[in-house]
Formats: C-alpha cells, structure tokens, sequence
C-alpha cells in the first residue's frame, strides 16, 4: 500500500546547471543525485536538505521547457517500498488511467511508474 510521504516533486527546467546553482546557492539545497534517464534525452537530478526521510525536488530537462510559470511543476512523486505491488493494485482498480505500461528503472535503481489524477494531473510512484 501507498507509504503516508511524498518522494518529491519534479520541477522542469531549460538549464540544469542554472537551476541546480539556484536551489544550491539561494535555497541551501544540496545535489544528492544527477543522472540521464534510460531514455537518453531527459536528464534529472535530486536536490534535498539532507535531512533523513525528506521530500526532495528532481529537476527535469528534457520534457516541455515551453510551459507558463504556473506549469513548471511536472508530477508529485508517492514514496512507495513495494512498487509492483502498487502498480498491480492500480492496474486492478479499473478507472485509474495508468500513463506507463510497465514499471520504468533508472540508471541508478530507482523505479516509478506514473498515472493520471482526475484532472490529468501526473502522478508518479516511486521506489528508490
């Protein structure tokens, strides 16, 4: 079943560098994890205050750079520990629209696969 936290919150980006010096130098937060997807044009990386058990912000370059202000923030990120059995209970619920077929993992393990909210919001979850 879902964990009661949220993972993080994806945030797209035109420059990764620019952005990653911003939330490093005006927010204090600290790089913890910077990776090309497995599809080899979207590039991510994990900022946190590191503190034990936080939600971070995942920067992503590579998806729609071209969105207003108010739609920067790509997906909100549900932590989970046991990510196929979360994707078999949302594939059996019927009226959850997945938009993954299959369980995505990253170069560095991590695994999520996203599904629609009622508004078509993105929603991911997320194993690290």
């Amino acid at each position: 079943m879902i964990q009661k936290m949220l993972d993080h919150v994806g945030i797209m980006v035109k420059d990764m560098d620019t952005s990653i010096q911003f939330y490093q130098e005006v927010l204090g937060l600290t790089l913890k994890d910077r990776l090309i997807h497995t599809n080899g044009v979207i590039e991510l990386a994990f900022l946190g205050f590191n503190n034990e058990g936080e939600t971070e912000i995942e920067l992503i370059k590579g998806y729609n750079d071209n969105l207003p202000n108010e739609g920067k923030v790509h997906h909100l990120a549900v932590k989970s520990e046991t990510i196929e059995e979360e994707f078999r209970r949302i594939q059996a619920l019927g009226e959850v629209e997945l938009i993954d077929e299959e369980i995505v993992t990253l170069p560095n393990g991590y695994k999520y696969f996203y599904i629609y909210g009622p508004d078509r919001e993105w929603i991911e979850f997320f194993q690290r």
